[in-house]
């Protein structure tokens, strides 16, 4: 498969409302996902023009997060309204190409990381997705980058950092204190329970900065990883006394809410959150059930079947377990705050200063395992088959 031509979801790339146009668009190039569970095939794409309120940013680092595997394994299931050849990916970091016409903080030849959101249902179009040279990034979705850090560290951060903002600061999630660079002290203590992960680097680090003390798990070899990053108590999740021993470390303290991140940490939240005083909340960013053991092959139909039916009744179980406890739970949809004022509290207020200053730190590390549109399908590859406190990244 080597696509050559637009698919019916791209049908904006036929405007060109943009500040600068070019007399002849560059020419791009994608990895495009087909149907049916293909590997990815990289061949000529759409140069798409910003819309007013947009960017294109010439990708020179892209990061590979579980979604991208996933949607290759059971994206005509979770996300029915892709229509393939498609181009997924969500976390690009390059310079700016283009900006639209209402576009005030970025210019040509800018450094920017940026969120590529072209999977979402309300988008809907290979224009906005990563795995390509030229992705077009909402304004609010992008923020400048220091000289001093790469294209390929800098590419780590947008879906993680995006769904930790949301599960910290959204309105229907933990709504807690937005984070600034003279945070006041809250006297209150969050729970991330998957402290190492991409979601819960970033969430330690935007609730430290909003004045929160943070506890958190990992496993003992990430323990100074996450201390460095601001917590203050660090448990071992593969701990058969885990939870007691994250309970015991909240004895005295007030609850400020829990962001579970990682296959079975809302069960063992809810035993945490259950036991402690203070805003009884969790903020969901994992899926009870992992897609890991899905694969291809003899027997794919029956496995999948199974994981969603353990989805299910895990949810239900979940649903029952925190009504009966008095606690709430909201499940994290990472690219939400693209339509609320998330977005530019991250994007715009809190992140460029902060990279800038270094009170934020690009995590997790970035591992790049090759160069080129090529190397993408080996990133998917890399990355399913696990990594712990880092990042899988390709440069471009």
């Amino acid at each position: 498969m080597t696509p050559d031509y637009v698919t019916p979801a791209d049908d904006h790339t036929i405007t060109a409302a943009s500040e600068h146009t070019a007399a002849t668009p560059p020419t791009n190039t994608a990895a495009w996902l087909g149907p049916k569970h293909a590997r990815l095939a990289v061949g000529p794409a759409p140069y798409t023009r910003p819309g007013p309120d947009e960017i294109v940013v010439r990708n020179h680092a892209v990061a590979i997060n579980p979604l991208d595997w996933i949607l290759q394994e059971v994206g005509n299931i979770i996300y029915p309204w892709i229509r393939y050849p498609f181009v997924v990916g969500s976390d690009v970091a390059g310079q700016v190409v283009e900006v639209g016409a209402a576009v005030t903080r970025f210019a040509v030849g800018d450094r920017v990381l940026g969120f590529a959101t072209g999977t979402d249902k309300d988008e809907n179009t290979s224009a906005a997705g990563a795995f390509q040279s030229y992705s077009v990034v909402r304004e609010r979705l992008a923020s400048p980058i220091p000289d001093d850090l790469s294209f390929a560290q800098a590419s780590v951060l947008p879906l993680a950092l995006s769904t930790a903002a949301c599960g910290l600061f959204q309105k229907n999630q933990l709504a807690l204190d937005h984070p600034s660079a003279n945070p006041v002290p809250t006297g209150t203590t969050l729970l991330v329970w998957g402290g190492s992960t991409s979601v819960g680097a970033n969430a330690i680090q935007l609730a430290v900065a909003a004045g929160y003390e943070v506890i958190t798990t990992a496993s003992p070899r990430n323990f100074d990883y996450v201390v460095g990053l601001g917590a203050t108590r660090v448990v071992d999740y593969t701990s058969p006394t885990a939870v007691a021993d994250v309970i015991a470390a909240f004895d005295g303290k007030t609850l400020a809410g829990a962001i579970a991140v990682g296959t079975g940490s809302s069960e063992r939240c809810v035993e945490v959150v259950g036991a402690c005083e203070g805003n009884r909340f969790i903020a969901l960013a994992s899926t009870p059930a992992s897609f890991d053991a899905v694969g291809n092959g003899r027997g794919r139909t029956a496995r999948l079947a199974r994981v969603m039916l353990r989805i299910g009744s895990s949810t239900a179980a979940l649903l029952l377990k925190t009504r009966l406890r008095g606690i709430r739970t909201s499940t994290i949809w990472g690219s939400s705050l693209k339509n609320d004022e998330v977005s530019t509290l991250v994007y715009e207020s809190f992140l460029p200063s902060a990279l800038a200053e270094g009170r934020f730190v690009a995590a997790p590390e970035a591992v790049v395992v090759g160069h080129g549109l090529d190397a993408v399908q080996l990133a998917l590859d890399t990355q399913r088959a696990g990594v712990s406190a880092r990042k899988v990244v390709v440069t471009l």
